[in-house]
């Protein structure tokens, strides 16, 4: 049976702007496989099914509410950066929960597991603590607030590098800035931190000492993986994270029968789904929402954004399709281009240096070399010649073109919208057709070809004259 957390509370710390990765962007806003940051921390909040989640915003707060929209989360809003304490105090009005423990999370921690908060769930509730400190260790810890524990492994206090002594900075158990905390206690506590410190700001670490001192217990619980609670101040880190998540999704997508050419130079959002018996070549871009079928071939330096394709597709490398639907069976490229509102139908082939935006492409049919296809809709079985061009702008609006089934279009074509072709229909090569042709017609229009016999000669002549 599934465990449940409905008496669990969050609050999420996410008001910082992060000014370590030099960005006029919120940090909990940048994108980390396709999605914000603080979707992460959000989406656990999420998984552990808690009864509240408040977020804790400052800067851009308007941009990640709207990030979050239709998102159950409560916002507190914290107008002045003034510590971890301090955004904590913002969230309490909003905080239900009379008793029971509340989990304080960071909001650039994305890499964090919710078996680790169930883990630390459960040894808060077991250990009978008032407070609970996620912690790990680090060969290396500068930089981290060092925790000093008593004998039997309650922890005293947490120490800034800066205020640490000699021996408590060679201690390799840290703060990660996560914790558990019953609501009661957070309650009595929280409005009694001091900003009396040379920062002048309001620090959750001081809980620690301050249940000490009250006889409270305080215990921790290590986290056996330190990149888990990793948390990103900048851009190397962001890069850190998304290749460790990166090699979690592709190895997700391999065991579900998903075969990656080279793993390591794939890139897969965490919001794709793909079929088994795909295959993906390396550089290739799987981005968005996007859903792909089974027996596919992804060919190399290929990239899908927010679309959906059938099964069997075949991608012959140097695609990029955005917003596009592929039935099953399509070929697609090398060098082919979909824009939104691209829909190509079961069996059709879209080949090199083709771009198709808002038309649809019928069964069967074949658009091989060198076109536009522009606010078409195309039935199935019809041939398209290089060079073919549907022109749907006139400079003001934009008009359709409609091609019927089994149309045969020679080379080098241009369709002025809007226009309709009847079924069956030919199209001579070189036409610019500016008028509805009926079904099962041929239709012309092009200058009569003159051929001057032995004018090839007298022409070079005259040229060769000028020259001199």
């Amino acid at each position: 049976m599934k465990e449940t957390h409905h008496h669990c509370s969050v609050i999420i710390l996410a008001a910082g702007l992060g000014t370590r990765m030099k960005s006029q962007r919120a940090k909990v806003l940048h994108p980390l496989l396709g999605r914000p940051l603080i979707a992460y921390t959000v989406g656990l909040a999420q998984t552990l099914e808690a009864a509240q989640s408040i977020l804790v915003v400052g800067h851009q707060a308007d941009e990640v509410r709207s990030t979050l929209e239709g998102v159950a989360v409560d916002f507190a809003m914290q107008d002045e950066q003034l510590g971890t304490g301090h955004a904590v105090q913002q969230a309490m009005p909003h905080l239900k929960a009379e008793d029971g423990p509340v989990l304080i999370l960071c909001g650039d921690v994305p890499l964090l597991q919710p078996d680790t908060l169930r883990r630390l769930l459960a040894h808060h509730r077991e250990s009978g603590a008032a407070l609970t400190v996620l912690t790990t260790q680090l060969a290396f810890p500068e930089g981290y607030g060092r925790i000093v524990r008593s004998p039997s492994g309650n922890i005293l206090k947490i120490v800034e590098e800066k205020d640490a002594s000699e021996a408590e900075r060679e201690l390799g158990e840290v703060n990660t800035g996560i914790y558990c905390v019953e609501a009661r206690y957070l309650r009595e506590s929280i409005h009694s931190l001091s900003s009396r410190n040379v920062q002048e700001e309001y620090y959750l670490t001081d809980l620690v000492e301050m249940a000490h001192a009250e006889q409270k217990r305080v215990s921790g619980l290590v986290c056996r993986d330190a990149s888990e609670v990793m948390g990103i101040n900048a851009r190397d880190q962001l890069a850190k994270a998304e290749a460790t998540l990166r090699e979690q999704v592709n190895h997700r997508h391999m065991q579900a029968g998903v075969t990656l050419i080279d793993p390591e130079r794939t890139y897969i959002g965490m919001d794709v789904d793909i079929g088994p018996d795909t295959t993906v070549y390396p550089d290739c871009y799987l981005e968005g929402i996007t859903q792909i079928g089974s027996g596919c071939l992804i060919g190399p330096n290929t990239r899908i954004v927010n679309s959906e394709i059938g099964n069997n597709v075949e991608f012959r490398g140097f695609c990029v399709l955005t917003e596009a639907t592929v039935e099953d069976g399509a070929i697609l490229g090398p060098f082919c281009h979909l824009r939104p509102g691209a829909d190509i139908r079961s069996q059709a082939r879209i080949g090199n240096f083709v771009e198709v935006k808002q038309s649809l492409v019928g069964a069967g049919s074949k658009v091989n070399h060198l076109s536009y296809i522009g606010d078409t809709e195309m039935g199935e079985g019809v041939n398209i010649g290089a060079g073919t061009i549907t022109c749907n702008y006139d400079g003001v609006r934009k008009h359709k073109t409609l091609i019927g089934n089994r149309v045969f279009v020679g080379s080098d074509t241009q369709f002025i919208a809007p226009v309709r072709i009847g079924e069956g229909s030919l199209i001579g090569a070189g036409s610019t057709i500016t008028r509805d042709v009926p079904a099962d017609s041929l239709a012309v229009s092009r200058a009569e070809q003159k051929t001057v016999k032995g004018g090839a000669t007298r022409l070079f002549d005259r040229l060769r004259k000028r020259k001199k």
